[in-house]
């Protein structure tokens, strides 16, 4: 959706096809952590106006059993906020409706092949999985249980990451709740799964901290966890990306902001050319793209490999991490930013 609008704004007609139900895309019960340069994107295409978004001021990263934590504030990058948080399912309806204002064709309960599209100038293929025949994989024997939860005391628009060695856990404000994603291993799910909601607040407690007080949840529904991408993005008048082109575990929120910079340089190179599937194109694009993706890739897979570990040493060097991250506000800054707005802020 996001991507036929972005073509449609250089000038470049486009039509969707979707293998499910139109009504069905709407009802995505996941919620967004958008970073402030995906917000860019959305304003730029005219959506982002209206959405019910929670900003992000301050984001708290620790590690439970150990010392160092740090903290980055939006103030410090002169930004209103870090990120946003909001439904996929309000997200989704706004792009909705601005594909129906701008009359872009769209083909519900068909699914399209890499061999469907010869007489298509670009085919991108923006959901659905990687190809197991084109990428590298990765099962984290993990899955990420989501809810919401009421809390005690206001959050202040605070986001929290905390490490655990059973699995981040990460609380993001959404209206006056949070947001939870909980990860845990592939053998305790079910019991996680099947725990009465007092019986899981008291989990959730337990892996969190103190900080908040959690008072209620709303049902849990869970995902399976693994990295995946397509090495290639780009091939003969087709071009992958989103979860066709990576996967990434949702450790530090990368997975769809680094979808949306995807859409934003294809739109980009795609509208200054007179051909939007010629090779140099799609050549130019995949250039462009590799160090924002391997960049986004190695560094979610490092998150959960290096916070995995109970091992005495690992942990003090992981707490020293942390605290030189707070110590130096350069440093921070500089990480911070390339979490908002990816390669673009490499010097």
């Amino acid at each position: 959706m996001t991507l036929a609008l972005a073509l449609r704004l250089h000038g470049i007609n486009a039509e969707i096809f979707e293998a499910r139900e139109r009504a069905a895309v709407r009802r995505d019960p996941r919620v967004l952590a958008l970073s402030d340069g995906a917000r860019q994107i959305l304003d730029w295409l005219g959506v982002w106006s209206g959405l019910p978004a929670t900003p992000i001021e301050t984001i708290h990263i620790s590690q439970r059993g150990g010392f160092g934590r740090t903290v980055l504030r939006a103030g410090e990058m002169e930004v209103k906020a870090l990120g946003w948080v909001l439904p996929a399912s309000d997200l989704i309806a706004a792009l909705d409706a601005a594909l129906n204002a701008a009359g872009i064709a769209y083909m519900e309960n068909t699914r399209v092949g890499a061999g469907d599209t010869a007489h298509f100038k670009l085919t991108a293929f923006a959901e659905g999985a990687v190809d197991p025949d084109a990428g590298k994989r990765r099962d984290y024997a993990q899955h990420a249980v989501l809810c919401s939860v009421t809390v005690a005391a206001p959050h202040h628009n605070v986001a929290w990451e905390r490490f655990t060695n059973d699995g981040p856990v990460a609380l993001l404000p959404l209206g006056d709740r949070y947001s939870v994603v909980l990860t845990c291993a592939d053998d305790v799910l079910e019991k996680i799964m099947s725990l009465d909601d007092a019986a899981f607040l008291a989990q959730l407690q337990q892996r969190f901290g103190m900080r908040h007080r959690f008072t209620a949840t709303t049902p849990r529904v869970a995902y399976p966890l693994g990295l995946r991408y397509r090495q290639d993005p780009a091939g003969e008048r087709q071009v992958w990306l989103g979860n066709a082109a990576q996967t990434l575990h949702p450790v530090a929120g990368q997975g769809f902001n680094l979808a949306l910079r995807d859409i934003w340089e294809l739109a980009q190179h795609a509208g200054a050319a007179a051909d939007p599937g010629a090779p140099e194109v799609l050549a130019a694009y995949a250039r462009g793209r590799q160090a924002d993706r391997r960049g986004a890739i190695a560094f979610t897979d490092l998150l959960i490999d290096g916070f995995a570990s109970d091992f005495a040493p690992l942990k003090h060097a992981r707490g020293a991490g942390l605290l030189m991250l707070d110590l130096f506000p350069a440093l921070r800054a500089f990480v911070a930013k390339r979490m908002v707005y990816g390669a673009r802020a490499w010097p």
